[in-house]
């Protein structure tokens, strides 16, 4: 067993992200545990329309090992054609102004560099990004509702 992180709490890091990735395996939005007088409450996702719980980020994967000789090395993939939207911001992508209307952009769509294509919340502070570029939308790199960092591409379109 992990060693916990507090020992005033007693809390162990190692089984609270197994308990995350166990709740997005099985797309679990919510859990309520109670042990031997202690009470949690984990959400994971939006709240209420766009309010959503602060990002849990899970460990990098480990780098290749030292050593390791380059033809048993994954062949790198070829770059993707286009140019990217980037978040300007950390927070979190919407694709909708709320879960009820339609998405701003999807792929297919032409989008001037004044078109809105998401919003990216952050503190709550709901900031309208627009394309900043004219071109096609040829992919949607981010799900609705993920953390989102500063300079992350987040659509790759086709210039105009």
């Amino acid at each position: 067993m992990a060693k916990p992180i507090d020992s005033e709490t007693n809390f162990d890091l190692d089984r609270f992200r197994k308990l995350l990735q166990l709740m997005e395996k099985f797309d679990v939005t919510e859990a309520n545990l109670t042990k031997d007088g202690e009470s949690w409450k984990v959400r994971r996702g939006p709240k209420h329309a766009h309010y959503a719980a602060p990002p849990v980020y899970a460990p990098a994967p480990a780098p290749y090992a030292a050593g390791v000789p380059a033809a048993e090395a994954p062949a790198a993939a070829p770059a993707p054609k286009g140019i990217t939207i980037d978040a300007p911001t950390v927070g979190t992508f919407y694709s909708s102004p709320t879960p009820e209307e339609p998405i701003f952009v999807s792929v297919g769509d032409m989008v001037k560099a004044d078109t809105t294509v998401c919003i990216i919340e952050a503190m709550k502070v709901f900031n309208q990004i627009p394309a900043e570029k004219a071109g096609r939308i040829v992919e949607v790199l981010v799900e609705n509702g993920d953390p989102v960092e500063f300079g992350q591409p987040l659509f790759r379109i086709e210039p105009a």
